[in-house]
């Protein structure tokens, strides 16, 4: 520090002092201090709290200039910005991060200039704003006059000191450091102090598309937490996103030059807090043992969720919840974005995905084609076509009852009113009266009302493009339903696609195509990996066992032909006519023998050319199940990653890379280099 003083007085001494009669002096002074000081870059930050902790995160660049225009225009007490791709709105009179299109806990936001960073921090922190304006005051100051080593006291009596532009440090009081009358500068390890954001370590992302091509809504599976991290849906859901916009860069980069597509919007629905919030959780808690107190409620919370689904009580609730919250928000959506006319699709999770498959199956398509309908029967009765139980009652002249009907939550399907049994002559084919069970193969004479619980499906207001199924256990549901056939020419009735996504050792997972061609015996389709081809330990694993099935023919070959050549070698000698007759025969016989061992020895080649397989219209004539390649480390244990692969598809690019080629397929919109 000596030093530099020296260096100043030496300078204060060569340079003269200007006189206050010398006009260009001053002007000289000003152009210095012009040179030097550059006003600071602000960005915008908004706080969320991660594990208890509060953690600021940068908007993207895009949203953070929108902010600070409005911020400049002077009119920031009621203005609303929308961020983050119309998700959240910020209030900037408010200071605050709204969420759009689910509930969440506003968070505080913040026009960042200074930071700073303790050693034990991950992240710089900003400071106020009101503080950051004394610290750039006093920076500029410091720089302008060339005056360092300035300190400041912030409002939590903490010192900061400027002692040059690359060098500010915060120090800390210690607690009762004036009873012993040390300086609180003295105190702590000190913490470093940045100006600007461009002098921090922190990702900054451009922002996302403006322009929105489609729209998925995704359904989470039992339970509030999606992973094993404990994520909310929402959490889960952006990490889908941001995925999906990486993808996006790397796999549709013609397309995204030449402007075709912008980007896919993916919003999560939540049906787990409604359902919970309807009391149930104190009544069980009234009948909940106190021992394991945490393992009781995690299966409180969680897995009871399948056991609600098959309560006609809570299975009502759940199916209302879904269907409102995607109509709520498609409406509030395309209020927010008017120009968008892309399709809608949806996507559930575990337990998710057979909430929707249950509402699907019970829509009705809007356009009354009769010809569809007759081809296509409807799995269950729709309850908006029947009378209500209250004229049901009129009729029977029991109307006195409907109340206590009413009060004992006694519907129709527990009366039996809605199940006709229709006459017929006798001798007459039954099979070929329209019934409920016709979605299903009529040959295993199985009503779809068997194990099905009775509720009223809502109507959604839009027509779903495509279903994605994500380990979902829609055929064990179904199954133990009691049915066994799905009918191949059935299909959903406002739904073109679907596909059902699992990883290989997903626990919950079940295929579908089985149950559409039962009597056939097909591996599902390989997800290829995002990076093209297989992965490196499968196409080792395949290739050793092609090798080992050579080596087992081969060897098997020449066992058999040394054994015939054995078994013939004790046979006495042939007559010359009769030897120069089986030369002359025994080329054919062996090309004969060859090729009966080659037919044996190559099984690969004719499994290969096999016809194609025909999985019904479920997905309209395309292939149904879709597996997942696992990891190089999964496959040493697959029941060690059991449960970690029911939860790996939201950061899985396989997954997301599947889902996009599907959306952008059905707008003519291929990957520039298809995956193998």
């Amino acid at each position: 520090m000596s030093s530099v003083e020296s260096q100043q007085e030496q300078s204060s001494q060569s340079d003269p002092s200007p006189s206050p009669n010398s006009c260009s002096s001053f002007e000289l002074l000003d152009m210095d201090a012009g040179s030097l000081y550059e006003p600071v870059s602000p960005h915008w930050f908004y706080c969320k709290i991660i594990d208890s902790k509060e953690t600021w995160i940068p908007f993207n660049s895009q949203d953070s200039q929108q902010l600070e225009e409005a911020y400049s225009s002077g009119k920031d007490c009621d203005r609303i910005v929308p961020t983050d791709g119309g998700r959240y709105d910020v209030h900037l009179g408010e200071r605050m991060r709204y969420a759009v299109y689910w509930d969440e806990l506003a968070s505080e936001v913040r026009r960042c200039t200074w930071f700073y960073k303790g050693d034990k921090d991950n992240k710089y922190v900003p400071y106020s704003e009101s503080f950051s304006e004394v610290l750039e005051e006093t920076y500029m100051l410091a720089v302008t006059l060339d005056e360092w080593k300035k300190k400041l006291e912030s409002p939590n009596r903490e010192i900061i000191i400027l002692h040059n532009p690359k060098l500010m440090v915060h120090y800390q009081p210690v607690a009762g450091s004036d009873e012993w009358g040390s300086a609180p500068a003295e105190q702590g390890r000190p913490r470093t102090v940045k100006r600007g954001v461009e002098n921090i370590s922190v990702d900054i992302h451009c922002g996302e598309p403006l322009q929105i091509d489609h729209l998925v809504f995704v359904v989470h599976g039992i339970g509030p937490a999606c992973d094993l991290r404990f994520r909310s849906i929402v959490q889960c859901v952006n990490d889908f996103r941001s995925v999906s916009l990486n993808l996006l860069q790397t796999h549709f980069k013609k397309a995204q030059e030449n402007q075709q597509i912008g980007r896919v919007e993916f919003l999560p629905v939540n049906w787990h807090s409604p359902l919970h919030s309807t009391g149930v959780d104190v009544d069980l808690q009234r009948i909940t043992l106190p021992s394991i107190n945490r393992l009781r409620h995690f299966t409180n919370d969680t897995i009871l969720d399948v056991f609600f689904y098959n309560s006609p009580t809570y299975c009502q609730t759940i199916v209302d919840t879904v269907a409102s919250e995607m109509n709520r928000i498609y409406i509030l959506f395309l209020q927010r974005n008017p120009d968008f006319k892309g399709s809608v699709s949806i996507a559930g999770h575990s337990l998710g995905s057979l909430i929707l498959f249950d509402i699907l199956t019970n829509q009705k398509d809007s356009l009354g084609d009769t010809d569809s309908k007759k081809d296509l029967p409807s799995i269950f009765m729709d309850q908006g076509d029947t009378p209500t139980l209250e004229e049901e009652l009129k009729k029977l002249q029991l109307s006195e009852f409907f109340s206590i009907f009413e009060k004992e939550k006694i519907d129709k399907e527990a009366l039996g009113v809605n199940r006709p049994t229709p006459q017929s002559p006798a001798g007459a084919n039954m099979s070929n009266i329209p019934k409920e069970s016709e979605f299903y193969s009529s040959t295993d004479g199985l009503d779809v009302g068997i194990g099905q619980v009775p509720v009223k499906y809502p109507r959604l207001i839009y027509k779903p493009e495509i279903f994605f199924a994500f380990g979902s256990p829609i055929g064990m549901f179904l199954t133990v339903r009691g049915l066994k056939r799905i009918d191949p020419n059935y299909r959903f009735p406002t739904c073109k696609g679907f596909f059902n996504i699992y990883h290989p050792f997903d626990p919950v997972a079940y295929r579908i195509e089985p149950m559409v061609v039962p009597g056939v015996e097909f591996e599902p389709m390989l997800i290829p990996h995002h990076k093209g081809r297989k992965r490196m330990h499968l196409e080792l694993r395949e290739g050793l066992t092609r090798m080992s099935m050579d080596l087992k023919n081969n060897l098997l070959g020449s066992l058999r032909m040394a054994w015939k050549s054995f078994t013939r070698a004790p046979y006495p000698a042939l007559q010359a006519s009769e030897t120069a007759e089986e030369t002359e025969a025994e080329p054919e016989s062996n090309s004969e023998k060859h090729s009966d061992v080659n037919t044996e020895e190559n099984p690969v080649p004719v499994k290969e050319e096999a016809p194609p397989i025909h999985v019904g219209m479920l997905n309209g004539g395309q292939r149904i199940d879709y597996v997942l390649q696992e990891k190089p480390i999964e496959s040493f244990n697959e029941y060690l990653f059991a449960l970690q692969s029911h939860l790996c598809y939201w950061e899985s690019e396989d997954t997301v890379l599947l889902v996009l080629k599907e959306i952008y397929q059905t707008q003519g919109i291929f990957l520039d280099q298809p995956l193998q």
